[in-house]
């Protein structure tokens, strides 16, 4: 529903009127104020940006006095060496340090065995043809952190780009860290995200005979070092822009938020690692008024207020029903699922109870022990569903949950049903997507498959994945033929669409002759997870 708008558009043009003239001789001294204001914020970005480019300068430095006094620099080595820096807050924004030695193209193969070396996949140097400049090669061998992020960077010949082999030419020839231009990082993998490389030369020997050995360097996301530096500076009272200077042209390399098209902007050149860049820094701040102008503005907005709030009551109730509505059809459309699905578990069971005593008659040789058998499987079904209620409230071993659905048929002779895995605690919801799997499969085995008849074999597997996904495996054999169903069954769309969705992992559902086979992945969540969740459904119930 909309406000009413006509009578507080009045009201706000006379309270203008009003306040137009006072507001008038304040703004004059109020733009020479932010104007005041956005020169130190650019002189504290100035700071803030520089103080990044040497601390990152001063890490490469150690690296280069580092490196040029060893033989060789191994992975042990160049890992030591970053960690032992204990890089501080100063260093946010770069993706990390790096070695890229300058070798040959006779030397190509001996690099890709060193770059292998301890690794399953193995990697190339790339680009694989730079004919051009085949004389030279600087092939990223070591980037760390050892990130997946990083590890697409492995390999990637450096000196085959020219705007990175212009900054390295730049930086063996003045023995400083130097900033590369505007360049897509090989660790963006197909993003178009600006950054660029700071280099500093390392030699091997000294004086007249010294060679170049190769490059330590750093690269960096420009919208993250932007940010970084943002952070100490702004306080989000300016956005900013950093761009490169490559002749007369500015390249945009990075913006932090809140940029617009109008505004006024303070422009500073700054020398980043031996490179020239520019910032643009602009004022997010708006114009603010005077006291005598803000208690005007007030008792305008106070009347056109009383207006918007009798609107607002009325649109309020409004959606205050809509929103009654929607929950009833919510809940309506819940208790119809629920019902259905209480249908169908209730007729598993009494298929589970028909199975049970039709096992037990079998076996029992009198009457006592025929009773007792019944009594046993049918405590056996009550308790999965005393452990289905009680996982609502904390985790539920995979193991107790299959036990407990397996009950009634673990202590049968006449059939087999294996179970093993190690130790994994699920949340609530995934315990109890589980134990109606496991209960869907059990009562089909019961009714149709291996646990349909002597001698049949139920084994029941599971093992982590990884920390965080377990994967299940239920396999029958040794009982009837399994023929693949003509219909679905709602059995089968239970495991396979709602079990699948609530484990948000794919179920597999096959059916082999020599028996059913069932492949499900379960996420094992810390408990801080499903418990944040709770309190989050809570709170949207509260509402």
């Amino acid at each position: 529903m909309d406000f009413p708008r006509a009578v507080p558009l009045v009201i706000f043009l006379l309270v203008a009127a009003v306040t137009v003239l006072s507001v008038f001789s304040i703004e004059r001294g109020e733009r020479v104020r932010a104007s005041a204001e956005l020169q130190r914020q650019a002189q504290l970005m100035v700071s803030a940006v520089e103080r990044r480019a040497y601390s990152n300068s001063s890490f490469l430095r150690a690296g280069a006095a580092l490196f040029g006094a060893q033989d060789e620099i191994t992975a042990d080595l160049f890992r030591q060496f970053v960690s032992e820096l204990r890089l501080d807050a100063d260093y946010r924004g770069a993706e990390g340090i790096g070695w890229a030695p300058a070798i040959s193209s006779d030397q190509i193969e001996r690099f890709e065995q060193q770059l292998n070396r301890g690794k399953i996949g193995l990697a190339h140097v790339q680009p694989t043809l730079a004919e051009q400049y085949r004389q030279q090669l600087v092939p990223i061998l070591y980037l760390q952190p050892d990130t997946l992020r990083n590890r697409r960077a492995l390999g990637y010949d450096m000196y085959s780009e020219p705007t990175r082999r212009a900054a390295m030419d730049q930086a063996t020839r003045t023995v400083r860290p130097t900033a590369s231009g505007r360049v897509t990082l090989m660790q963006e993998s197909g993003n178009d995200e600006s950054g660029f490389l700071i280099y500093m030369p390392v030699f091997d020997g000294a004086g007249a005979n010294r060679s170049l050995k190769g490059f330590v360097y750093s690269p960096f996301n420009a919208s993250q070092f932007l940010d970084s530096a943002a952070e100490l500076s702004t306080s989000g009272q300016a956005s900013v822009r950093l761009y490169d200077i490559d002749g007369d042209e500015r390249l945009l390399m990075a913006e932090t938020g809140g940029w617009s098209a109008e505004g006024e902007t303070v422009e500073r050149e700054i020398d980043l690692a031996n490179r020239p860049m520019l910032l643009v820094v602009q004022s997010t701040r708006d114009a603010a008024l005077s006291s005598l102008s803000m208690i005007t503005l007030l008792f305008g907005l106070a009347v056109a207020s009383l207006l918007l709030v009798v609107a607002r009551l009325l649109t309020q109730q409004a959606q205050e029903d809509s929103r009654s509505l929607e929950w009833f059809a919510q809940q309506n459309s819940i208790r119809n699922s629920l019902t259905r699905e209480l249908n169908h578990r209730v007729k598993n069971t009494l298929a589970n109870v028909l199975s049970i005593v039709s096992l037990t008659r079998r076996r029992a040789t009198s009457l006592d022990e025929f009773a007792e058998g019944i009594d046993n499987r049918i405590r056996a079904l009550s308790a999965t569903h005393d452990l289905l209620t009680q996982s609502e409230w904390g985790t539920t071993p995979v193991r107790s949950v299959i036990s407990v659905e397996l009950a009634p048929y673990t202590n049968e002779r006449d059939h087999e049903v294996v179970t093993e895995g190690p130790e994994v605690e699920l949340a609530p919801n995934d315990a109890l997507s589980l134990g109606l799997a496991v209960h869907e499969l059990a009562t089909n085995a019961a009714k149709f498959g291996a646990l349909s008849m002597p001698g049949g074999k139920v084994s029941i597997t599971w093992e982590l994945v990884n920390e965080s996904l377990a994967r299940i495996e239920w396999i029958e054999s040794n009982g009837p033929k399994v023929n693949l169903p003509q219909k679905r069954g709602f059995g089968t769309d239970l495991i396979e669409k709602i079990v699948a969705h609530e484990l948000r992992h794919p179920v597999e559902l096959e059916f082999h002759p020599e028996g059913v086979r069932c492949t499900l992945l379960v996420p094992v969540r810390e408990p801080s997870e499903f418990a944040l969740r709770s309190n989050r459904r809570t709170a949207t119930r509260g509402h």
